[in-house]
């Protein structure tokens, strides 16, 4: 079953979006004319009464909305850590003494040379989507990648600059 979102136009107020769980529970995202967002959460005996709400700010629901999106797309990546189709994902710590310490995602050349996608970097509390070539890579960064066996183990020894 896929998740149900309803629209609600609230004349002079604004529109509110409700997501329905698989449980009846609604949870609310209140747009006022004015710009102003909060987050409802409805009573299950009755969705038209707000238990709880929060205001956010725009910094705060952009905060909101990258952090449930990257939560998801780690999610998605981590199932297809059952080897279906032969990929896997894993992550990957960048050590720190590799050679590719504070220089761009680029200078690895990885996707060429091990057939490896690294769709995510991990840094500190940091989630850095889809990383663009031009990436600075620090250490400890974590590599979150999908690829073959092979390909991952090769990924691994080039961070760790031994053969490849």
């Amino acid at each position: 079953m896929g998740v149900r979102i309803e629209k609600i136009d609230l004349p002079g107020i604004g529109v509110r979006h409700d997501m329905v769980t698989k449980h009846g529970r609604h949870v609310g995202v209140l747009n006022y004319r004015d710009g102003r967002r909060e987050l409802a959460f409805y009573d299950p005996e009755d969705p038209d009464t707000v238990l709880h709400s929060i205001e956010l700010n725009d910094d705060e629901s952009d905060a909101l909305s990258d952090l449930l999106g990257h939560t998801a797309l780690l999610s998605q990546i981590a199932d297809l850590g059952s080897g279906a189709l032969g990929l896997f994902t894993d992550q990957l710590i960048l050590p720190t003494d590799s050679r590719y310490l504070d220089l761009p995602l680029s200078e690895t050349q990885a996707r060429t040379k091990t057939g490896v996608s690294i769709v995510a970097i991990l840094r500190g509390d940091q989630v850095i989507p889809s990383p663009t070539p031009d990436e600075v890579l620090r250490s400890e960064d974590i590599f979150v990648a999908v690829g073959t066996r092979a390909g991952l183990d090769k990924l691994e020894a080039l961070l760790a600059h031994t053969a490849v």
